[in-house]
């Protein structure tokens, strides 16, 4: 029978246990997995010795040797960074201690990606009682709009469905500029954190986003549509990812556009969130099945040109935008 490997978990699940692995490439959620055990151990042991060590920079011998049997059974927690760059002699330490793990020490690695060090991965995921901790890197703007509604949930505040998308809208998608703007929103606001709330801390940086634009695309605004995409291209703001925020929404729209029920049902279907359901049926009212698939025809054209397919990129989004917004009748 093939050995039992640890279940993946995320940061959020993290728990101690005698070794755990944090594994992947999205730096700000491995940094937070490796915190919340230090945390979490020391609770349990007000008095613990924590040492750090550097696989790349890691000497033969001092693994063995900060986990050594304790005279006293002090609890120790050994904390290892850059395990994707490690090297040859931290690999055979490891392995070998995982051949006699001591009951008093905590054991974490760091690992960034990348095959090397598979050996020890595959050896740590096959432990019975190792924890392994996953963080890929958040890429989805469905994991983003996740992750904002996380941050709030966790702060124990709460933030409207506009909010959420006006913020990853402004800020972008990186993970840690994200994570702090939720927490200067969390400290300078009170009750609900809502879309307004976003828009007046980071005006300029949410009026001229792609989100903005795909809201007035999908309204049939073509002026308002047009003078927000040249804001954002003016602003620095690359087509491609408008494009890609126009798709999002028109796709959306097509796939709740012929479906029947509740919110709840639909979204729980679709595997989208009852507020997408939602927002998707407010921006369908004046489309036609007709219209939204000449839409996405025409957008389709535009992600071709915006990739390379075209000379002008600005003026295929440009086109696109006409196009689709004299489809809404």
């Amino acid at each position: 029978m093939a050995a039992r490997r640890a279940r993946a978990r995320t940061w959020q699940e993290v728990e101690p246990g005698p070794v755990v692995l944090v594994t992947g490439t999205e730096v700000l959620l491995g940094e937070r997995a490796v915190d919340a055990v230090r945390r979490l151990v020391r609770e349990g042991a007000p008095g613990l010795e924590v040492s750090v060590l550097d696989a790349a920079e890691y000497e033969a011998g001092q693994l063995a040797a900060l986990t050594s049997p304790s005279l006293f059974d002090e609890p120790r927690l050994v904390q290892v960074s850059g395990a994707e760059s490690s090297s040859d002699a931290f690999i055979t330490d490891a392995l070998a201690y995982l051949d006699d793990l001591q009951d008093d020490v905590t054991l974490v690695i760091r690992h960034g990606g990348g095959q090397r060090g598979k050996k020890l991965l595959d050896e740590v995921r096959a432990l019975p009682r190792a924890v392994v901790v996953d963080c890929p890197p958040v890429k989805k703007d469905s994991e983003k709009l996740d992750f904002v509604s996380a941050e709030f949930v966790g702060a124990g505040r709460r933030i409207a469905p506009g909010g959420v998308r006006a913020l990853v809208a402004a800020v972008g998608s990186d993970l840690r500029e994200l994570a702090s703007s939720c927490a200067q929103l969390i400290a300078d606001t009170e009750g609900q954190v809502t879309e307004a709330d976003v828009t007046r801390y980071y005006s300029g940086r949410v009026e001229a986003t792609g989100f903005r634009v795909a809201d007035a695309v999908a309204a049939g605004a073509c002026e308002q549509a047009l003078g927000l995409l040249r804001q954002a291209v003016a602003s620095g703001v690359d087509p491609v990812p408008i494009v890609a925020v126009i798709a999002i929404k028109l796709r959306t729209m097509a796939k709740v556009a012929g479906e029947r029920g509740t919110g709840a049902d639909v979204a729980r279907d679709l595997g989208l969130a009852p507020w997408q359901v939602d927002r998707a049926r407010r921006d369908l009212k004046g489309w036609t099945p007709n219209g939204i698939s000449f839409a996405l025809q025409a957008l389709a054209a535009a992600d071709e040109a915006v990739k390379g397919g075209g000379r002008d990129p600005v003026y295929a989004v440009e086109r696109a935008v006409v196009r689709i917004t004299g489809a809404r009748t």
